[in-house]
């Protein structure tokens, strides 16, 4: 068991499980659900952010994973890594270039079943640059929430190179390196709710 591993277990409640099929339509619940990033600054700290406007709908087929699906869309504007000025320049021509490019979205191509894990492989469009990523999710399991909502959870990530999208502003370091590190980690931490129909 890695450190990691070991200091989650410590740290949260065992997951439950309220069903054993998790089966159906789901529509993301933004409250609960956490759409990061991080990035190396100056080669020597890692920033973190996570943009706060989203929506998304997953279908989840148990028996034949390949029927399963998602979609997201991110309000690029959203973006927040708590300093207003930086968050000012990723909205700016220089990064997203959020007033003509408003959304980032995802759209599943492919679902497979890894042992327990789900691994999504979809079309990731940003500044008007499609391109596939992989993204591996663990289940966190499933609840029935108090107001009747059936829920599961899921938490995954994958790593891009921004520069593929675009995202190529940059600037040296007297001391060697960049600014801004080419690698971005995507971290998804993800509360989906299943619709009435299928509840």
């Amino acid at each position: 068991m890695s450190f990691f591993t070991r200091q989650s277990a410590e740290q949260f409640d065992a997951p439950t499980a309220a069903v054993d099929d998790v089966s159906g339509d789901y529509t993301i619940d933004p409250t609960h659900t956490r759409i990061g990033f991080s990035t190396r600054h100056a080669m020597v700290t890692t920033v973190r952010g996570q943009f706060t406007d989203f929506a998304g709908t997953a279908t989840i087929d148990a028996a034949n994973p390949g029927n399963s699906k998602v979609q997201l869309t991110i309000q690029t504007a959203s973006i927040d890594t708590g300093v207003a000025d930086r968050d000012g320049h990723l909205r700016s021509a220089d990064f997203f270039d959020a007033d003509n490019n408003k959304e980032i979205t995802f759209s599943s191509t492919d679902v497979a079943r890894d042992g327990d894990d789900w691994v999504i492989t979809g079309d990731l469009s940003i500044k008007g640059e499609t391109k596939p990523v992989t993204i591996t999710f663990e289940p966190t399991g499933s609840a029935r929430d108090p107001f009747g909502n059936l829920r599961v959870g899921f938490e995954g990530g994958t790593a891009i190179n921004r520069k593929d999208w675009g995202l190529t502003w940059n600037a040296a370091l007297e001391t060697g390196g960049v600014l801004v590190s080419e690698k971005v980690k995507l971290e998804f931490d993800v509360s989906a709710i299943r619709n009435a129909q299928d509840a």
